[in-house]
């Protein structure tokens, strides 16, 4: 029975920590680059894409589960290549130098994109 409590207490207690987390908050540290700062990225990479022509794209949340090494060196971004296999259109967010860590040198992160719907 008291197990079954403290279960009970843990499992809220991690569900309102989960709750105050989003990606507003997810910002880089001095180990982990922030999905703030990766959305960020893609989303000044698509204002860019917006202005050369009249097909308009938004950008979504990246993957919430995504945890990578903060990068060293400035995020690079292109469109992801088709040839990924990616079944939508996504922004592919390039790190080419991490901090040194034992995990990764290096990394992307996908960031999916839809077309913003035309203005009647």
């Amino acid at each position: 029975m008291l197990r079954s409590i403290l279960f009970s207490a843990a499992l809220s207690a991690c569900a309102l920590c989960l709750a105050s987390w989003s990606i507003e908050t997810d910002h880089s540290t001095e180990e982990t680059h922030g999905l703030f700062e990766i959305r960020e990225e893609a989303r000044r990479f698509i204002s860019q894409e917006n202005a050369k022509g009249p097909q308009q794209w938004e950008v979504l949340e990246p993957n919430l589960k995504t945890l990578v090494p903060r990068c060293a060196v400035p995020l690079e971004t292109q469109w992801t290549p088709k040839s990924l296999g990616r079944s939508k259109p996504s922004v592919m967010v390039i790190c080419t130098a991490a901090v040194p860590n034992s995990v990764m040198k290096d990394w992307d992160v996908h960031v999916p994109v839809e077309r913003k719907p035309k203005a009647e």
